[in-house]
């Protein structure tokens, strides 16, 4: 069985892969709807519409991965850049602006997003790195300040400048995965790379979350989050671990080198996550797309934000490891 799939090749072993996914999905799907036509009390109807939800969100996740897969370098790369665009936008309705800022933002949007996406197509790995942290974070400061408004000026500067970390450059990570070619591995392995975050991520914030409510442990930081305590995160990561060391095969690394880049993974996407909620009660919502009809925003960030702190600290480690 094993020597039939080392036999495939890359894109076929992928094209399995989602093909497996997808199948998993569908007797999820299948089982919750027959689930759904029996009547239950008024509790299991809401856990139910919620778990709902996330199972649609799953699929929608899926989807745009396969998507990005057979589009190709370029495909994955427009489709991310799109994701980072919604996802900022989502970002700039909830934060604080003004007039003045009008400048920045179309910096933001139109120069510093596109130019990070075309340096990932690109592969310019080492510019990519440093282009939004150095070069970015300097020059929008210095348009904000040319429009001549100093009112609340360091707080809407760092603002714009925090969404553009989380959803440009911490997203752009994982387009940037796909298209790292690891020394030893055949063309198109990236996609496993990026399989192995998500799946990472994913699974270290559901049993994070689980963990909470079922320790009941005093949290953290009650004013933030009251789901998350060290105890219930360092079950997440660990949880997550595992997973990794389970997917070890379709990754180059052994099970302790996987291991340990899912505990780094994980442990980031938790906290991230959790850096998100404190960023949503300083803006006085709940969830990111709780003010569609005002703000246009439609939750997106609320999905991807372990994402945007998971991939650049797997990248990189990726990239240390094998020193690329």
């Amino acid at each position: 069985m094993i020597s039939s799939l080392r036999a495939l090749t890359s894109e076929q072993q992928v094209g399995l892969l989602f093909l497996i996914v997808f199948g998993l999905l569908g007797g999820v799907t299948i089982a919750a709807l027959l689930l759904g036509l029996r009547e239950r009390s008024a509790a299991w109807t809401a856990a139910y519409a919620g778990f709902q939800r996330d199972l649609r969100a799953v699929w929608v996740g899926t989807a745009v991965f396969w998507l990005a897969w057979v589009s190709g370098p370029l495909g994955a790369t427009l489709l991310f850049g799109a994701f980072s665009f919604f996802a900022l936008r989502e970002f700039i309705t909830l934060s604080p602006t003004r007039r003045g800022d009008h400048r920045s933002l179309i910096l933001a949007f139109f120069v510093v997003l596109p130019v990070q996406y075309v340096l990932v197509g690109h592969r310019h790995f080492d510019l990519f790195t440093v282009f939004i942290p150095v070069y970015a974070f300097f020059a929008i400061p210095v348009v904000s300040a040319l429009a001549g408004d100093p009112e609340r000026f360091l707080e809407r500067n760092a603002s714009i400048q925090w969404g553009i970390m989380v959803c440009v450059y911490g997203l752009s990570h994982a387009p940037a995965l796909l298209l790292l070619n690891v020394p030893g591995q055949p063309p198109g392995r990236g996609a496993f790379l990026v399989f192995f975050l998500v799946v990472v991520a994913a699974v270290a914030q559901i049993v994070q979350e689980a963990a909470s409510r079922w320790l009941r442990r005093r949290p953290l930081a009650r004013q933030i989050s009251r789901s998350f305590s060290w105890l219930a995160w360092a079950m997440g990561s660990a949880t997550g671990a595992l997973a990794g060391g389970l997917l070890f095969w379709i990754t180059p690394f052994k099970p302790p080198q996987a291991i340990a880049m899912a505990l780094l993974a994980g442990a980031a996407g938790t906290l991230g996550e959790f850096v998100m909620k404190a960023l949503k009660k300083d803006a006085g919502v709940a969830y990111w797309g709780n003010q569609a009809a005002v703000t246009g925003a439609v939750g997106l960030l609320d999905r991807v934000a372990p994402l945007a702190f998971a991939a650049p600290v797997f990248f990189h480690s990726v990239r240390w490891y094998f020193r690329l």
